[in-house]
């Protein structure tokens, strides 16, 4: 009886070696089957951050706080706790990037509620390498400076970026050939997630276009249009060009220049202006600690925007420079500020009398994460 017991296993066993055998000599003949046959399991990729600040003014008063998510004066600040997933496919992918905290309030001003989380929200679909669509909410393409502050070397923001636009919400298609770059879009107007009442017909026409001469320079050319709630008619175009000289050293330049058609309560009037320039210097002697220099002027002569320069506008230069030292996700951000207008009609002292310039200084801890899996 063991003897029969033995001969069959030994049967069994060589039954199933040759017929691996053959299964793995018929796959290997067949010259049509490759690894890129074999179905992709989606990739879901985990990130985000957490950040917050102390900043102090030099006038000590918290009346100079001009630009986004640092208003405050003398006191710790959470910024935002932030989490994106991105779940990607062969063809199709998801994203949902929420915040919460004053940073991500801030951020989507115009939503109130649970949607304040929402910093991104969209589908992307790529019927091919070169095409991409992609319908939701997402983080603008004007300007240089991102919403997330792990993504930026300074932690205060530039007066460009705090005039906006912060995201759009609409459709948009991205083609991608060598070197060049274009996308077309249509959205909601600028900064809304839901269209307001009266507006569900009004969009705005999105469009951007890359080039990358080298791997080393990067140009990019964005433009906005359309009609706001206040029926004002806004005009924008923008311009970066970032470029890497070393490892060490590298530089950005934004500009951009805003042209507003006002409406008088009959008719919208002639274009007004508002315009930004800046520089981004960036030095990183050692992997764990880098300099930024960010010089920002930012010009409103005609009062267009809420924080008003006086009865005749006017122009702000400024002047920030941050430390980052970095361990693993965490950063830590050291900076002094030092903004000043022409005329005394923006910034106070403590008393509230107006004078030419303010300062102030501040420091910020980040930590960001990612995490990918299949």
């Amino acid at each position: 009886m063991l003897q029969k017991l033995f001969v069959a296993t030994a049967t069994l066993f060589l039954f199933y070696t040759s017929s691996s055998q053959v299964a793995s000599i018929a796959v290997a003949a067949d010259s049509s089957k490759t690894e890129t046959d074999v179905p992709k399991t989606p990739a879901l990729k985990i990130s985000g951050s957490v950040d917050l600040y102390y900043k102090y003014d030099f006038a000590n008063t918290a009346a100079n706080g001009f630009t986004s998510f640092t208003t405050q004066h003398n006191g710790f600040t959470p910024g935002m706790a932030s989490v994106k997933l991105e779940h990607s496919g062969e063809k199709v992918s998801a994203v949902a990037d929420l915040g919460f905290g004053p940073r991500a309030k801030e951020f989507a001003y115009t939503s109130d509620g649970i949607t304040q989380a929402i910093k991104q929200l969209y589908v992307s679909y790529s019927p091919a390498s070169w095409l991409k669509f992609t319908m939701g909410v997402w983080a603008t393409h004007v300007g240089y400076e991102l919403v997330d502050p792990q993504l930026n070397r300074n932690y205060s923001m530039s007066y460009m970026f705090t005039n906006g636009p912060f995201s759009h919400t609409g459709l948009k298609a991205e083609i991608t050939k060598g070197k060049h770059g274009f996308m077309l879009g249509v959205a909601n107007p600028t900064d809304f997630h839901i269209p307001p009442a009266g507006f569900v017909n009004k969009k705005f026409l999105l469009a951007q276009y890359t080039f990358a001469p080298t791997d080393k320079i990067k140009l990019y050319l964005n433009y906005v249009s359309g009609e706001n709630p206040d029926t004002s008619q806004t005009r924008q175009v923008d311009a970066v060009v970032t470029a890497k000289f070393s490892d060490k050293f590298n530089i950005a330049v934004n500009g951009t220049v805003n042209s507003t058609r006002l409406w008088d309560g009959a008719k919208n009037i002639s274009s007004q202006t508002w315009w930004g320039a800046a520089a981004y210097l960036n030095y990183d002697p050692a992997s764990w600690f880098g300099l930024t220099l960010r010089e920002e002027l930012f010009s409103d002569e005609f009062q267009l925007k809420p924080f008003a320069y006086g009865a005749d506008g006017g122009k702000i230069l400024s002047s920030t420079l941050s430390a980052n030292f970095k361990a693993g996700g965490f950063t830590f951000i050291p900076e002094f500020r030092l903004d000043h207008t022409a005329k005394p009609v923006l910034f106070t002292d403590k008393n509230g009398a107006y004078k030419n310039s303010t300062a102030s200084f501040l420091v910020a801890a980040v930590y960001s994460f990612k995490y990918i899996t299949t």
